[in-house]
């Protein structure tokens, strides 16, 4: 299998410096040994807050699935004019009036100039991005974003991949970067399949959409069918296949593990959950501004540990991508866990405190 790792679970650096990501340990020990990353780790521009900020505004709000919980935003320049083009796999930093950074995946047409949509799930007990589109950003308010990024990119067979062939897995929410895909694989000729699971049929967005495309599609739901298997999610998959695949972070472990001696398959994945910390040690961290101690267990990442406290620290993707959480440290050695930061930045103090750690004994403090 040759594995590309991409956007929303930290990519591995280029002298392949461990991911500490638990959720995909398990995979990784049957695995080690065995992967050749041949993907080159793409320098993403972090989000910075300013006067480049591209302003948006919420064209449409309206329901895209049946639970009622994932509403789709159709956004626009408020002046009428053209956007910034983008590619399957693309997403957007949007800034929103609270002033919280939330990453949403481009889920339109790429070669329509003149509007971006996006779709976001609620999550009650996140972070309150998703809480806030969905309760409180109306028709007509403005959001803002610096354009497309993409750490996602599909390579298409005859177009720049050796692939022969595609297999798309989306779980859920994870449709979303999918399902521009799905439009160029059918535009190009692709030899492509898909198969789009979640809970239930009334929790899946887009679900209509997505039948569209025909005999292509396996549309299968755990209520109806059970959770699928990892060789269920990869159906035939035979040599020469490239596998994108979205989703939660079991699924993706399963199908990883099931692809661990297949070396003629790629897989290709991207995930939206903050990926749990392993091999973590307990320190302490000092905010610099009040003197507040703030103990940080092995298990929990130092922006946890100061949200859990209480310590207003910013933040957005929460797995050391977007630069949303860069932050000084006055003292202390640093454990950077991130793939982001620059050695310069690194020698200068900066940190992220969503995924990097304390190094040695002595804790951090924090410009904060």
């Amino acid at each position: 299998m040759r594995l590309f790792d991409h956007y929303r679970q930290t990519p591995p650096s280029a002298s392949g410096r461990t991911r500490h990501d638990l959720t995909l340990s398990l995979a990784s020990a049957a695995i080690s040994g065995r992967l050749a990353t041949s993907v080159a780790v793409r320098r993403v521009r972090p989000p910075r807050g300013g006067a480049d900020t591209l302003a948006l505004a919420v064209e449409r709000c309206r329901v895209v699935a049946r639970d009622q919980d994932v509403v789709e935003l159709t956004l626009v320049s408020p002046g009428g004019g053209p956007l910034p083009r983008w590619y399957p796999g693309a997403h957007l930093d949007v800034h929103l009036p609270s002033g919280l950074v939330r990453q949403y995946s481009l889920c339109g047409d790429p070669a329509s100039a003149r509007h971006y949509r996006i779709a976001v799930r609620r999550i009650p007990g996140g972070g309150g991005g998703s809480v806030e589109i969905h309760d409180a950003l109306a028709e007509g308010a403005t959001v803002h974003t610096h354009g497309p990024r993409n750490a996602f990119p599909l390579a298409v067979p005859g177009y720049g991949s050796p692939a022969r062939r595609l297999r798309f897995i989306a779980g859920g929410i994870g449709i979303t970067p999918i399902l521009p895909m799905l439009d160029l694989a059918r535009d190009r000729g692709v030899d492509w399949s898909m198969i789009y699971t979640g809970r239930t049929r009334d929790s899946l967005p887009f679900v209509e959409e997505v039948e569209a495309f025909g005999a292509a599609v396996e549309v299968r739901t755990d209520d109806r069918c059970g959770l699928p298997s990892a060789d269920e999610l990869l159906g035939d998959c035979p040599d020469g296949t490239a596998v994108y695949a979205c989703g939660p972070a079991p699924m993706l472990t399963a199908i990883r593990a099931a692809l661990a001696d297949r070396d003629d398959v790629e897989l290709h994945f991207e995930r939206f959950a903050a990926a749990p910390v392993v091999d973590g040690r307990p320190f302490r961290a000092t905010v610099a501004s009040s003197g507040e101690t703030v103990g940080v267990s092995a298990e929990e990442t130092l922006l946890g540990a100061l949200q859990r406290a209480g310590v207003h620290a910013p933040y957005s993707c929460q797995q050391g991508f977007c630069g949303t959480c860069r932050t000084r440290v006055l003292a202390g050695e640093v454990d950077h866990r991130d793939t982001l930061l620059t050695e310069p930045e690194r020698a200068a103090g900066m940190t992220l405190t969503c995924v990097s750690r304390a190094a040695g004994d002595c804790g951090l403090t924090l410009d904060l």
